[in-house]
């Protein structure tokens, strides 16, 4: 068993880890016990029991091994509790805040209830902590992030009264808030960007947690906030929103093999386990196989409750990467303003076109009356054309390609034929036209291109490629009487190919065309046939690389495969994306020649509209300049909608999966038919409540619940004191710590259910209290007689949570990119440690992204950020409520050595040597008031200055080393700066970043 487990089994067996220590502390109270609140502690007059005995004696380290042995058996023979007896297990009933000697010092009802068990104890309170600390303090447990001197400054000079209070509502109302409060969040929900399990596949679970961000910040009520994570999708009307919010349980691990049916029930049995610690703090997972050994659930009740989560559509097995149904498409935050502001923009340049349409009338009349004198086809495309190739010559003569003095070559056979529109080309299979170095575009050009053809076998219609180049070019292509369009950087890997899903007819000629837009997309690509726009199946959609090349365009062939057979005619390229209408009189697809057959009192109002469509896509500069500016801002959305993420959510089969009791726990031994239902010692389902997650989550928040309010508050006050009421907070059963304070927990209990479950109100209440704005200074006797300060007669002194201590470096320094949302980001990690897990590198992140909260850090469940894993963040392979605190050497190495805070200290040195400040003792000043928001003392300042001047010397003798440490990092460097000081500040700005006191929360 392992040290950590030791200890807390032989604290809840009542013995003292330390040799000839005693539970007992002065006056004959125990430590962190309360006679008056309900704590049980002997009693004069009555048989002491065998466990009392044992908390009353010292014991020699060797002995207590052997009865830590011998309890830890006796325990396991123990009966589980009885419902009712417990205290967690019974309704808070709302307590008065007790009388208190010191009426002076309760700031709010909170305190009394403290000051009663401090003076009981014989102790007295300490003083409010300076300034400094408060503001500190608040702002690394409300925001995470610790204040800019100017925050600083600003509540020292701001004396008028409530400047505290001003302060707190401040950053409550700040959208850093979310985050912070989203972190243990994350912990409990087991979020990870990853399956886990052998292969451990990507995922994207992050609109989840952008849903859980927004919800902490618009302070969602607690009971809200409950349902529409475990049922959201079962409300009446369920929202989009409401719907990713039950991402919540699909954040379990998924595995890539094994036996589908069996991995399915673990993910239920991960549902069941996760829900009933996060809003029960019970260990309820202990009746999967038999009964609860300790606490007073059946494995019948065990699996009713199974039974809630056990018709989730989802497979047990999923061999791909990727988030896997059921899922949903989520608009990600802040892209909603976007996309709503591109839909109003392309209103408007609609409203525009539209009075531009009503106002053609005259216009239309004229051109109507001057393509009565044309004869023949009537329909001219306006603006540059790059190539037309009319192929109306004749044997000997020179191929036109419209651009004078730049005429095409005939390489092989071909033969001139009569075609669509006059003459023609019929190439053998071995022929085709040379047109040089034209039309030589770049992904990023819109341009368009096609011809009349009729193949009788496969090749290119037109084509500036090269084959030995990995084909790298563009084409519009035959195979086997199908279309496939090409834009190639490097085939396969980066390219847009798509081909028609129907086939060129084998009798005739066909009017093949395909427009492009530039944007690199395959959304971009338009193929038509006949100047009707064809669906096609696209194969490949990923181009980032060029496509130019220095082989010539070619008609009939690529460079230098791909050449075609059979017919073709009037070749067009247009260096612009064409309009569909524009594509359609090139193909004479318009129906101008059959509008302009009717008289014009006898037109329909459709033929009217197509006649003035065609006229103003023709002929107006302004209706095609608003057409344009229409398109790319529909392509703008359309992009946003295409790229818009997954989330993986909650969704029940239509007809409920039956559930039985799991006999040993294995997933095909059928015991009973059990129906969902909840364990029989707490408070039954209202009457009429539906027998699904719904009805479950709206049971964990009726008020009448025992447990859900005394858990959701005991981890705000774990947040605001860095260790719950209940040091347990993952169990609230018999083998959990009883509260420190259980009037106190019962009162903030019914207090939160009596502000409608408004976190915001009660944190506020929580942190404007005397109790948490103590000074952390405590004594030799006050430390004797509460060591875990369980009493409260101090705030609590504590090493940051992992992700603290990055945010806190890079906010130092100056680095810190405090963008919301969005996908996870990869920054510095030790090089080759994911191929110790898996066939996958780690690719790691450049940019702003390396300087992102740990908060959006990627997070794969195989092997966590390692600077943070070795700073005590968990897995998130499994549910957790409490984090665990240890010390180890790893710890200082990570804060010494990670790219991270190297180059947070560089950042910080640069930002001090910039600044213009009187002297060394000035920037010193600086740059410790930024890490820890006060000056340092004398002494202090003395010893900093002390390692600077040895620094520097150092790095005048040794200017290699110099650059070697300020090349740690990607963020530039002022080139201004002396590197020799540059480096000695680096070295002191990464000494006072690990200072005790800049890693901890005073």
């Amino acid at each position: 068993m392992p040290i950590a487990q030791l200890r807390g089994a032989a604290g809840r067996a009542g013995i003292c880890w330390r040799s000839g220590e005693s539970r007992e502390g002065p006056r004959g109270h125990p430590v962190g016990g309360d006679q008056q609140q309900g704590i049980p502690v002997p009693e004069l007059g009555r048989e002491v029991t065998f466990q009392e005995r044992f908390n009353s004696h010292r014991f020699p380290a060797p002995t207590v091994i052997v009865v830590f042995a011998v309890v830890c058996f006796s325990l396991a023979r123990v009966p589980a509790a009885e419902p009712g007896s417990h205290w967690s297990f019974v309704v808070p009933r709302r307590q008065t805040p007790p009388a208190v000697q010191d009426g002076a010092w309760p700031r709010n009802a909170i305190d009394r209830f403290v000051l009663r068990r401090i003076e009981e104890a014989g102790l007295r309170p300490a003083g409010e902590a300076d300034r400094r600390t408060l503001i500190r303090r608040l702002s690394l447990d409300l925001l995470g992030l610790p204040p800019t001197i100017g925050e600083v400054d600003a509540f020292l000079a701001d004396r008028r009264p409530g400047a505290y209070h001003r302060l707190v509502d401040r950053l409550l109302d700040s959208p850093r808030f979310g985050e912070r409060l989203a972190l243990q969040w994350m912990d409990a929900a087991r979020y990870a960007d990853t399956h886990g399990y052998h292969e451990d596949y990507n995922r994207d679970m992050w609109p989840w947690r952008d849903w859980v961000i927004a919800a902490l910040n618009d302070n969602m009520p607690f009971d809200q906030f409950t349902i529409e994570q475990l049922a959201g999708d079962l409300l009446p009307g369920a929202t989009s929103r409401q719907v990713v919010a039950t991402g919540f349980n699909r954040n379990h691990g998924v595995t890539a093999s094994g036996i589908s049916e069996e991995y399915r029930v673990e993910y239920v049995l991960d549902r069941v386990r996760t829900t009933a610690t996060t809003w029960m703090g019970l260990t309820i997972g202990c009746a999967q196989c038999h009964e609860h050994k300790y606490d007073p659930v059946s494995q019948e009740e065990f699996y009713s409750f199974f039974a809630y989560f056990n018709s989730v559509t989802d497979k047990g097995v999923e061999n791909r990467p990727g988030n896997v149904d059921p899922l949903v498409e989520v608009v990600p935050l802040g892209q909603q303003a976007i996309e709503t502001r591109l839909a109003g923009v392309i209103k408007s340049l609609e409203a525009r076109r539209a009075r531009r349409f009503e106002g053609v009338g005259d216009r239309v009349a004229a051109w109507e009356r001057a393509l009565a004198k044309q004869p023949g086809r009537r329909g001219v495309v306006e603006g540059p054309l790059l190539v037309h190739c009319r192929l109306d010559e004749r044997d000997g003569q020179p191929v036109s390609t419209g651009s004078p003095g730049k005429p095409a070559t005939v390489q092989g056979q071909a033969k001139w034929v009569k075609a669509r529109v006059a003459g023609g080309l019929e190439l053998d299979g071995r022929s085709s036209l040379v047109l040089g170095d034209v039309a030589g575009f770049e992904r990023t050009d819109a341009f368009s291109y096609g011809a009349w053809v009729n193949p009788s076998s496969g090749g290119a219609i037109v084509a500036r490629m090269d084959d030995a180049a990995d084909y790298r070019g563009w084409d519009v292509f035959v195979s086997g009487r199908r279309v496939e369009v090409h834009l190639i950087h490097q085939w396969p890997g980066n390219a847009v190919h798509l081909i028609s899903k129907a086939s060129l007819p084998s009798d005739r000629l066909t009017h093949v065309f395909v427009t492009y837009d530039g944007s690199s997309r395959s959304a971009g690509v338009a193929l038509y046939f006949d100047g009707k726009r064809q669906e096609v199946n696209v194969t490949r959609d990923r181009l980032t690389g060029s496509i130019r090349t220095a082989r010539p365009l070619h008609i009939g062939r690529r460079n230098p495969s791909g050449f075609l057979k059979g017919t073709i005619d009037d070749v067009r390229i247009y260096p612009r994306q064409l309009k569909p209408e524009e594509v359609a009189v090139l193909a004479g697809t318009d129906g101008l020649d059959e509008i302009l057959a009717v008289a014009a009192e006898k037109r329909t109002r459709s033929q009217r509209e197509t006649l003035q469509r065609t006229y103003l896509a023709l002929h107006d500069q302004e209706y095609r300049r608003l057409s344009e500016q229409r398109d790319r801002r529909r392509r703008e959305l359309d992009a946003l909608k295409k790229n818009r993420p997954t989330v993986m959510v909650m969704q029940d089969l239509k007809m409920p999966r039956r559930s039985f009791v799991l006999l040993r726990g294995q997933y095909d031994q059928h015991g009973a038919e059990v129906k969902p239902g909840v364990p029989g010692f707490l408070p039954g389902l209202p009457a009429g409540a539906p027998a699904n997650r719904l009805g479950l989550a709206r049971w964990l928040v009726d008020p009448s619940h025992p447990l859900t309010a005394r858990v959701a508050v005991n981890r705000l006050w774990q947040l605001s004191f860095g260790s719950g009421l209940v040091e347990t907070a993952e169990d609230f059963g018999t083998q959990g710590q009883p509260p420190s304070h259980p009037r106190l927990l019962d009162w903030l209990a019914t207090e939160y259910i009596r502000r409608g479950w408004d976190t915001k109100s009660l944190l506020r209440l929580i942190v404007t209290s005397a109790t948490y704005r103590q000074s952390s200074r405590s004594t030799p006797a006050l430390r004797e007689r509460d060591p875990a300060n369980r009493l409260l007669a101090r705030a609590t002194r504590y090493r940051l949570p992992a992700e603290l201590i990055r945010d806190h470096a890079l906010a130092s320094g100056g680095l810190l990119v405090e963008q919301i949302g969005g996908p996870s980001v990869r920054p510095y990690q030790p090089a080759g440690l994911w191929k110790e897990t898996s066939n996958r590198g780690y690719v790691q992140d450049h940019g702003v992204a390396l300087y992102r909260r740990s908060f959006y850090t990627y997070w794969k469940r195989s092997v966590p950020p390692p600077n943070m894993f070795a700073l005590d963040a968990p897995t998130r392979e499994t549910c957790t409520v409490r984090r665990q605190r240890t010390n180890t050497p790893l710890m200082a190495l990570v804060l010494l050595n990670d790219p991270t805070f190297v180059e947070a200290a560089r950042s910080l040195a640069g930002l001090v040597l910039g600044e213009k400040k009187a002297g060394i003792d000035g920037r010193i000043q600086h740059l410790f008031q930024r890490v820890t928001a006060r000056v340092p003392e004398q002494e202090e300042l003395s010893e900093l200055q002390r390692l600077l001047a040895d620094q520097l010397a150092r790095y005048r003798r040794d200017p290699a080393a110099a650059g070697a440490l300020l090349k740690v990092g990607e963020s530039a460097r002022d080139q201004r700066l002396d590197p020799a000081e540059h480096a000695a500040w680096t070295v002191l700005a990464s000494v006072v970043l690990n200072l005790d006191e800049a890693i901890t929360r005073e």
